[in-house]
């Protein structure tokens, strides 16, 4: 009878460990892969100065679209609440090719870029914190900085741009919308997936040291290209 009272106050006492696990003041950690999926599209070229003289020369027909990425995704978060926790979500850096569209298309990559998005969310998680399965919706913020940016394309470096090449692009400020699910094995360990959604776009600036008839001239050029990419995370995390 003793031994049974006994288990009997073990499971409990487990259940109880569980039941918190997922609740207020909890902290947990979770790295996973992240895929990043561009829904790209740009505006043409436009030169915007030639040998410091203002222009607003538009070549049509030209464009440009960023491929997909992949990379390790870390994030830490904590339970303010039973069902709201704040969570702060970083990746290493992934390098996007810049692909050429429209009648650059025939150049195939024309450049690369890493992209920094370190990204603040409040996330509501639907169900108790004892359930094994909780849904959950947030929203938050995301810092999006490029670097590394370059034309790799020496061909159409040559024939489109006529000199060597560098590129900027703005940072920004974006909302994220996300959405996904946890699943625990335990009271420590659990599996997560989500989507995110981030209405980004940029302007990516282009200064050439172009070779004219007149001898050599800086052109500025740009574009205005949308990202909005598609966030997918599967992720193995643990509270404590």
């Amino acid at each position: 009878m003793k031994l049974k009272q006994a288990m009997t106050g073990i499971a409990a006492l487990a259940c109880m460990t569980a039941a918190h696990a997922q609740s207020a003041g909890s902290f947990y950690v979770t790295s996973g892969w992240l895929h990043l999926a561009p829904q790209s599209s740009s505006d043409p070229l436009k030169e915007t100065s030639v040998g410091g003289s203002p222009v607003n020369a538009t070549l049509p027909n030209t464009g440009a679209s960023l491929d997909s990425a992949d990379t390790l995704g870390l994030t830490a978060g904590y339970f303010v609440t039973d069902h709201i926790a704040t969570e702060f979500v970083i990746g290493i850096p992934p390098k996007f090719n810049l692909d050429g569209s429209g009648s650059f298309s025939q150049y195939g990559k024309l450049g690369d870029a890493k992209q920094w998005s370190p990204t603040l969310l409040f996330k509501y998680y639907f169900m108790g914190p004892q359930s094994r399965f909780r849904p959950y919706l947030g929203v938050g913020v995301t810092y999006v900085k490029f670097t590394d940016e370059e034309i790799t394309n020496s061909v159409f470096e040559q024939q489109v741009l006529h000199g060597p090449t560098t590129v900027s692009t703005d940072s920004s400020w974006e909302p994220v919308f996300n959405g996904g699910f946890t699943f625990a094995f335990d009271q420590h360990w659990f599996a997560g997936f989500s989507l995110s959604y981030i209405p980004l776009s940029t302007t990516a600036k282009l200064s050439t040291e172009a070779t004219t008839p007149v001898g050599v001239l800086n052109v500025q050029s740009q574009t205005k290209i949308k990202l909005n990419p598609i966030v997918s995370y599967i992720s193995i995390g643990y509270r404590f």
